[in-house]
């Protein structure tokens, strides 16, 4: 029995196409895979025959992805069995290689190999491309039934089908890594728009401050005056909220206690240049920066209001007082608070922003005694999100 059902001959420009179906794959010389070998241990037990093989036509070569019962990995593809079965849309049958003029000439039956017995299912892609086959070979010639032959071409789709998963697979693993990639490049892009942002905001603050103090120079000793002048440090304590913001690369994220220090830093020289630098004891902390910015602000407040009322050193801490909340706390050594003090009832601006910004955090005011001792304590309580 014979089957020689062919297609059209490949064109050089089909074959150029067919060998970038076959890339496509991207299964020329990868590792032996189980679900390939089993297929062909299959193939070879349908048929009781002791060689199966998944074979691939490269342009010059004819590579197995799977070999039962064989221990070459490789052969020439000019001439092959393979590399004539792909030129076909139905199985190439081979009965009895003896009789058949077109193998007499293939090495391997003509050869010490001594080929009787060959079927070479095409692997065909969705696309018409045939990449190869499913194949099943022996040295004796045997019958073979339409049965088995439909069983073979069952086996050799199910080849495509392996291939086409893992095909998938990499494309969705590439769409994937591309948008993440993407994903990460917009997040860069935002974080620098935030920075150049954050930028502008505190050369405009800087202005305004300045522009606050000359307003105010030029009102001479006046309760106005004294009032600009607070504006233009209030302003200014903004300015240096955001300009310690961004130092070095960030992720959207930003190390709490670095920036608390660099912060103080800036206010001691600034607020009470003469009186020392201001204590800071902090936790490791990490926060994203839409949470830094009102802590920012909460101690630029108070430790203003401390360098204003208080006196002695001005102490800011963060602590973690359980694993789902953090106290920021600013404290002096004055005189402390006054006997009925509510920050709920003061005319001052200050506690109002404090009190906005604590809303930010989702957070709460607590207010006394410096430990027992002299001066006032301002702690705010906040969830570690919020």
């Amino acid at each position: 029995m014979e089957t020689t059902t062919r297609g059209p001959l490949a064109s050089g420009n089909a074959e150029t196409n067919r060998l970038a179906a076959l890339r496509r794959y991207d299964v020329l010389d990868t590792p032996p895979d189980g679900a390939f070998d089993r297929i062909t241990a299959l193939a070879a037990d349908l048929f009781s025959v002791p060689i199966a093989i998944v074979s691939l036509v490269d342009h010059d070569r004819i590579w197995f992805k799977s070999r039962y019962g064989l221990d070459v990995e490789q052969i020439g593809r000019d001439p092959g069995l393979c590399a004539s079965a792909i030129l076909q849309v139905e199985p190439w049958v081979l009965t009895d290689a003896r009789v058949n003029t077109r193998a007499l000439a293939n090495p391997l039956v003509a050869g010490e190999f001594g080929l009787r017995f060959y079927i070479g299912a095409p692997l065909r892609t969705q696309d018409g491309f045939n990449l190869g086959t499913l194949c099943v070979i022996d040295r004796e010639p045997r019958p073979v039934s339409e049965r088995q032959i439909a069983h073979l071409k069952h086996l050799a789709a199910l080849v495509m089908d392996q291939m086409e998963l893992r095909l998938s697979a990499r494309r969705a693993i590439a769409d994937l890594s591309r948008a993440v990639e993407e994903k990460d490049a917009a997040l860069r892009r935002a974080e620098l728009m935030a920075k150049e942002i954050d930028h502008r905001v505190m050369n405009s603050l800087q202005l305004t401050s300045a522009l606050l103090r000359l307003q105010g120079h030029a009102l001479g000793n006046t309760e106005a005056a004294t009032q600009l002048a607070l504006a233009a440090s209030r302003v200014a304590a903004v300015a240096r909220v955001h300009q310690h913001l961004y130092v070095g690369d960030g992720d959207g994220t930003i190390d709490c206690g670095a920036y608390l220090r660099r912060l103080c830093d800036d206010l001691s020289g600034t607020l009470r240049p003469d009186q020392g630098v201001i204590s800071v004891e902090v936790v490791d902390a990490v926060f994203p920066t839409a949470r830094i910015v009102p802590l920012g602000l909460i101690v630029a407040e108070l430790v203003a209001n401390a360098a204003k009322h208080g006196a002695g050193r001005i102490r800011v801490s963060l602590e973690r007082t359980s694993p789902g909340e953090y106290a920021l706390s600013v404290s002096d050594e004055g005189t402390g608070l006054p006997a009925g003090y509510d920050p709920g009832a003061t005319s001052g601006l200050g506690m109002r922003v404090i009190s906005t910004l604590i809303g930010q955090l989702h957070g709460r005011l607590n207010f006394g005694a410096n430990g027992g001792g002299p001066g006032a304590k301002f702690t705010v309580v906040f969830p570690v999100a919020g």
